[in-house]
């Protein structure tokens, strides 16, 4: 870098904005990771990296961010559907639901946007990760197993709502109507 060092740029950086920082440095330095954490880097990573390091370490970053921006509440309850990140559970009218682990993941992603849609290719790089090379279809069947948990009439649903030629979005609070109360 011309004039400046990395480390300067990255305690300058941060001190003007929370921007995800990666350092990444060459395999012979024997730079302290500590050293770059304090001047402000989210991680530090040496080179040669493998991508699939990079983009682990990447969505880290962004799930922390994201879990940040939502006031670091781990519960989202739309209508009669809850789910708690922390315990992993779903419920729909107070009954806990089973869901496999992409069926979770792909219902959490949906309710932490409720009211945005979003693209297939966003909710397939978010679920099953940016180098996944299956079927499309397979986010398909997954809203269709979802549908069958939680909506009420998966042929006419009311939470996971298709935007065709776009991808899905999940309702919000205030299309849906107040949670229920229940007898357990």
């Amino acid at each position: 870098m011309p004039d400046t060092t990395g480390w300067e740029t990255c305690t300058t950086l941060r001190q003007k904005s929370l921007v995800p920082i990666i350092v990444f440095t060459e395999s012979n330095e024997r730079i302290d990771p500590i050293t770059g954490l304090e001047m402000g880097a989210d991680d530090c990573l040496p080179r040669p990296v493998s991508c699939r390091e990079l983009l682990a370490k990447i969505r880290a970053i962004f799930r922390r961010i994201s879990f940040a921006r939502l006031g670091g509440s781990p519960l989202f309850t739309v209508g009669d559907v809850q789910l708690d990140s922390a315990s992993y559970k779903v419920f729909k009218r107070s009954q806990e639901l089973t869901l496999r682990h992409k069926e979770f993941d792909l219902l959490h992603t949906l309710m932490s946007g409720a009211g945005q849609v979003m693209s297939r290719e966003a909710l397939i790089n978010r679920v099953w990760g940016v180098d996944w090379l299956g079927d499309p279809r397979t986010l398909d069947v997954h809203i269709r197993w979802l549908r069958q948990k939680i909506e009420d009439d998966p042929a006419q649903p009311q939470y996971i709502q298709t935007v065709r030629g776009v991808g899905y979005r999940f309702a919000t609070a205030i299309e849906v109507g107040p949670a229920m109360e229940y007898q357990n």
